[in-house]
């Protein structure tokens, strides 16, 4: 288990340096932060006395009809849990928040080879009641920092470099998306290349937040078959 002391130096060097390499440490650091984000520091937690309070989260997966349209394939769906301990009204309690991740990808030619290089993820993340009110535990993570959570499919990654904006629709709401490119390479090749991240703002789904992220050479153009994958996202309560 992660300390909480290493995920608050893990976001305060990701803002403290832009251009730093991306390391699949550092975005598995940022994701294991995920969970507790919205919570670290609480002093009241409206939850049972003595018991270790857990937070499920739902699955957000993307539908048949837009895999199909866009030639994507599912991965897989992956469970992130992080438990911590905070202290709640001068006692300790532990939480444990359960993330779900479900994970698709898409071939890519590089040199003549074919490689697994764009991949598209949704991130389904629970709500958490902090005197009965609920907050956004993705709010700590600015959109650079959601950006690192999908980079492990790459290497060297670096000069990441906020671009374009733009809005659709997720999960019948209006989602803000904003694009970054960087400079990388595809893990296994050697081969590098410009990247294109497309990462979107936590929208609200029952219980959850659901968070979109995509990634893929820029070259590839798959810009259009992204926004394609985020309009196809559904949701199933936990």
């Amino acid at each position: 288990m992660d300390r909480p002391s290493n995920d608050e130096e893990t976001r305060g060097d990701a803002r403290r340096n832009t251009n730093a390499p991306v390391t699949r440490r550092r975005a598995l650091a940022a994701g294991g932060a995920l969970g507790i984000a919205g919570i670290a520091g609480c002093t009241a937690l409206d939850v049972a006395t003595g018991d270790p309070a857990e937070f499920e989260a739902g699955t957000a997966t993307v539908a048949d009809a837009a895999l199909d349209e866009t030639g994507y394939e599912l991965n897989e769906v992956s469970d992130r849990a992080v438990s911590r301990e905070v202290e709640v009204a001068g006692t300790t309690r532990e939480v444990r928040v359960v993330n779900r991740v479900a994970e698709y990808d898409k071939a890519v030619e590089v040199l003549g080879e074919r490689y697994q290089a764009a991949v598209f993820a949704v991130l389904t993340t629970p709500r958490i009641e902090v005197l009965g009110r609920a907050v956004n535990p993705v709010g700590d993570l600015d959109d650079e920092e959601r950006a690192e959570l999908i980079v492990d499919r790459y290497e060297n990654v670096d000069s990441l470099e906020r671009g374009s904006e733009y809005t659709t629709t997720v999960l019948d709401a209006d989602a803000d998306v904003v694009v970054y490119t960087a400079d990388g390479e595809i893990a296994g090749t050697g081969a590098s290349t410009e990247l294109e991240f497309h990462v979107g703002g936590a929208v609200e789904a029952g219980e959850d937040y659901v968070v979109p992220m995509a990634a893929f050479p820029a070259s590839f153009g798959d810009g259009e078959n992204v926004r394609r994958m985020l309009n196809g996202i559904e949701h199933d309560p936990a």
